[in-house]
């Protein structure tokens, strides 16, 4: 069997999943957010699923919302059996979900019901979650509170961060899609488990201001932020007075004493800095305007006195 997809989608992460609902041409429309100024320049630019849809030939739509009948007619004009949607940026009214035949699917970067809503993989770093994965859920009008599909689980592991499990699970979601495409094309129905109550947890958007590294909390705490922040917002701090941003840090199992926030030794293998519980060592720093640069390096530049 045949399906007739409409893809909804903006950011990278959602890219390989376009791909793997392509691979049959069976997508018959790509919905993604308007093009958005951005770089210093402030020059319109397509989003990473409008670029991959362009490449593959397929048709763009990029609507506000869908508050407008205008809107949902051409929606449903597409004769959708399935909607696949994966970080659109957009909650979806009820006329949305119910216009395709099979309803809309989302994939959902967690193991629901922990972490829901906008930022599961650096939230499930930030909190040293061992595990993680990918969702493919039944959409329903709630925020990420449809029943489970299917799910891919993975590890995380010490060295991993914002970055790396971002592509890890980008390419387990498009996984986790084209096995329930697999089954619904085999005619199968595909069995929906309902949330349980228990273990709901929300991943909170982002702010910038959580950037900064507050050296009253313990070590470990600090190093997992670090590696959630890497490689966006970037976890920063000030160095004799210099602000830098962190990339890459280890915890150092002893406790200084020394009062939080001081800088215990600089040299080639890091720069020690006494924490509320621990002590943490920085490993990889950017300076204003520099590039990223091992402790070492930023030293060699600027050595520090203690």
């Amino acid at each position: 069997m045949s399906l007739r997809i409409v893809f909804a989608g903006t950011p990278e992460f959602a890219v390989p999943a376009l791909r793997a609902c392509a691979a049959r041409g069976e997508v018959v429309a790509v919905y993604t957010q308007p093009d958005r100024p951005a770089g210093r320049g402030r020059q319109l630019q397509m989003s990473s699923v409008k670029q991959t849809a362009l490449e593959l030939g397929l048709p763009v739509l990029q609507p506000l919302n869908f508050k407008s009948e205008e809107a949902l007619e051409v929606l449903r004009s597409h004769a959708a059996d399935l909607m696949v949607v994966v970080a659109y940026g957009l909650i979806l009214p009820q006329a949305v979900l119910d216009a395709p035949r099979l309803g809309c699917w989302n994939v959902h970067a967690s193991l629901l019901p922990r972490w829901r809503g906008a930022a599961p993989i650096q939230r499930a770093i930030e909190a040293g979650d061992a595990v993680t994965g990918v969702c493919l859920m039944q959409m329903e009008k709630g925020l990420d509170t449809g029943p489970v599909l299917l799910q891919l689980k993975t590890p995380i592991g010490p060295k991993d961060n914002g970055g790396s499990l971002h592509d890890r699970l980008a390419q387990l979601g498009a996984e986790v899609l084209r096995d329930g495409l697999t089954l619904v094309r085999a005619g199968m129905m595909l069995q929906a488990e309902a949330q349980p109550e228990a273990g709901v947890t929300y991943a909170r958007k982002i702010d910038k201001a959580e950037a900064k590294l507050d050296w009253s909390l313990a070590a470990k705490t600090l190093a997992d932020r670090i590696r959630a922040f890497n490689p966006w917002p970037v976890a920063e701090t000030e160095l004799h007075g210099e602000r830098v941003r962190v990339y890459q840090a280890v915890v150092l199992g002893d406790d200084s004493g020394n009062p939080p926030g001081t800088i215990l030794a600089a040299g080639k293998d890091g720069i020690d800095v006494a924490c509320g519980q621990g002590t943490l060592r920085l490993l990889a720093l950017q300076r204003d305007g520099g590039r990223m640069q091992s402790a070492a390096e930023y030293l060699n530049a600027r050595p520090m006195t203690l």
